[in-house]
């Protein structure tokens, strides 16, 4: 591991967008995409990546959602290949796999967006699209491919797709791919580039099964980690409402009429769970779409455009079938269900909030969901107040509270401890009894 940059609180950078991306000696065409985009801030993870990226050097990063992560990797990409690509044969150079279909088309559009000066093609290679049209558009010739894993593999197993000339792979929340069992992929995936290359892998933290795989694929890779999460404090407020299981779904719809807010995210935990709240949404005349995994790609992309266009006023969604999600100015996100780790509310927290901009995450809590949200709060360092809606009382059973016993004053002052260490430190010197005479006969 060649460096690590630490953690950082601050997660913009003011100014122009030649002052702030100049330093990184764009090509003047990426530079004039951004001006034109209005990037407005190099944000942390941009600056802290884009330097080594743009020297070639293999990187590990750690980011949450809607830090600027996407084009922290994508502007040193088309920096290197605008050196490189020829119009009159396109060849594939760059490989950027994400775990879902969803993570694909924003990666794309980002893609397209900031190389609209540059002769550059990308071709995405996903499930629910029709194969034909992909490997059409790869023998038009591409220079990125922005891939999921398992039609990626696909493309591989078949001889539709040559990875003999990529130069840079990207791996995008690979810590998700890992955990959908898509490590024999990409460890096939990472083995077809036998070119020397530029390895970039991102996900929310830097997990043992991150490192193992860097530690296989990567090159002496610098560490970035900028995932300060305590940072949505600033942007977002955090509403924790304890409610008996039974009621979830009636006060939630209570709180989204009353909210006010013309879009809504509602995270739930399974399919299953996910349609029956959509169900009951309907019920009561609240316009809802609905995206998850048991759904086809066509399905999935209408409930999100209808959300975005201001068609319906929530999307209920599975965890991974939200990756990817990215709606501007998105004002309140609903934890329905509890999520199943602190990464998972941290990307939940992350769709919201996004670009400085406020918005407000509100938490239900039932009586099983206590202790997994105070261990949430305690590694984010949170201390968000557990309300009671004054029209639903709670008559589930309240697990007992283990009420933290006051330390006195000599324990405060340390007295106790330094005690209790004396005490430990003499009975180590003291010899212990074993029983025999000096004879070495056993006591009788």
């Amino acid at each position: 591991m060649r460096y690590i940059f630490g953690y950082n609180t601050n997660n913009t950078l003011e100014g122009s967008p030649i002052k702030a991306f100049e330093k990184f000696n764009l090509h003047p065409t990426i530079i004039k995409a951004l001006a034109h985009e209005k990037y407005t801030h190099a944000t942390a993870i941009q600056t802290k990546v884009i330097p080594p990226a743009m020297k070639g050097v293999d990187i590990i990063g750690a980011s949450k959602s809607g830090t600027g992560k996407t084009a922290a990797y994508i502007l040193p990409l088309l920096n290197k290949l605008q050196k490189v690509v020829k119009s009159d044969n396109k060849v594939l150079r760059a490989l950027i796999i994400v775990p879902t279909i969803e993570l694909a088309d924003q990666v794309s559009r980002n893609i397209v967006t900031l190389s609209k000066y540059l002769d550059i093609m990308t071709v995405k290679v996903q499930g629910g699209s029709h194969k034909s049209t992909q490997i059409s558009k790869l023998k038009s010739g591409a220079d990125i491919v922005v891939a999921t894993p398992g039609r990626l593999q696909d493309f591989i197993g078949n001889n539709k797709i040559n990875l003999e000339f990529i130069e840079t792979v990207i791996l995008d929340e690979a810590d998700t791919m890992l955990e959908l069992g898509f490590l024999p992929d990409i460890k096939n995936i990472l083995k077809q580039c036998k070119r020397p290359r530029q390895t970039l892998m991102f996900s929310a933290t830097i997990s043992q099964n991150i490192k193992k795989l860097a530690k296989e694929f990567l090159r002496d890779p610098a560490i970035v980690e900028v995932h300060d999460r305590r940072d949505v404090v600033d942007v977002i407020k955090h509403r924790a409402i304890k409610i008996d299981r039974k009621r979830k779904a009636e006060l939630t719809a209570r709180l989204i009429q009353e909210s006010g807010s013309d879009q809504v995210l509602l995270f739930a935990d399974s399919k299953a769970s996910a349609d029956e709240i959509y169900a009951y949404l309907k019920a009561q005349k609240i316009w809802t779409s609905l995206i998850h995994g048991g759904l086809d790609r066509s399905a999935r992309a209408k409930s999100l455009s209808l959300l975005k266009s201001g068609k319906t006023q929530v999307l209920v969604a599975t965890d991974i079938a939200a990756r990817g999600i990215d709606i501007k100015e998105l004002p309140l996100v609903i934890n329905y269900d509890f999520p199943e780790s602190t990464d998972d509310f941290t990307h939940r927290v992350g769709r919201t909030g996004r670009a400085q901009h406020k918005g407000t995450v509100i938490t239900l809590l039932t009586t099983r969901d206590y202790n997994k949200f105070s261990k949430i709060e305690k590694h984010l360092k949170l201390n968000i107040k557990r309300e009671i809606h004054p029209e639903y009382p709670l008559t589930d059973t309240q697990p007992r509270q283990v009420q933290p016993r006051k330390k006195s004053l000599r324990e405060k002052k340390g007295y106790i401890d330094k005690e209790k260490k004396r005490q430990q430190a003499y009975a180590k010197k003291r010899p212990q009894k074993s029983g025999l005479t000096k004879s070495g006969l056993k006591k009788r």
